[in-house]
């Protein structure tokens, strides 16, 4: 049974927490009031690299409250009260607010300043991380540089090189990648096992 009491963090996390959410740096390319979305813990053993809060995560300033979450709480083989209990798992995106819809009604790409000024800080401070999970090519990118492969398929196919790392590379769970997991059926017979053993593994040391 995990401990639900608030989390104690030390006194350089919750400062940056603090100025995370009272960040404001992209207001004049968001269409929306900036909300970051995101959950930290010094404690957590595992982190959640996303790309960026949907609608439905910003609006209920909650990540992944949305079908890809559903999804993505399938693939890592825990319920929602394990995923959103931070003293356990972190989640960070690449961008921490919803940056908009673009003319296909399609997420725009995370904006790049929020991992410039933050990500680096943040993950400083969180050095109980043991398993990583990279959600999407832009967490991707940013973790791997130039050991990531040419796309995202290559990428994800190298998984058991990336897991000896600490990494596990996923495509996003969003239903727009539904034609990707028929194409792939190994994804979820050899990745998937593997990957729930990782967090099962995580969670119980």
């Amino acid at each position: 049974m995990y401990d639900t009491r608030p989390v104690a963090l030390p006194d350089a996390l919750p400062t940056l927490e603090k100025n995370i959410r009272a960040c404001t740096l992209c207001t004049d390319r968001m269409k929306t009031v900036p909300r970051p979305v995101f959950s930290v813990s010094s404690t957590a053993q595992i982190l959640i690299a996303g790309q960026a809060p949907g609608n439905l995560a910003m609006q209920s300033g909650k990540a992944f409250t949305d079908p890809s979450g559903l999804r993505l709480r399938a693939w890592m083989g825990i319920d929602e009260t394990v995923f959103y209990d931070a003293r356990h798992i972190a989640i960070v995106p690449m961008g921490f607010c919803f940056p908009g819809y673009d003319s296909a009604c399609s997420d725009l790409p995370p904006l790049k300043q929020c991992a410039e000024t933050w990500r680096a800080a943040v993950l400083d401070q969180m050095p109980n991380i043991k398993l990583t999970l990279l959600v999407g090519s832009y967490a991707q990118a940013w973790h791997l540089g130039k050991s990531r492969g040419k796309t995202l398929t290559e990428t994800v196919k190298a998984w058991r090189v990336y897991a000896k790392e600490g990494f596990f590379v996923l495509p996003h769970p969003s239903w727009r990648n539904n034609h990707w997991l028929r194409s792939n059926p190994w994804f979820e017979n050899d990745t998937l096992p593997a990957l729930q053993h990782a967090v099962s593994a995580c969670l119980s040391s």
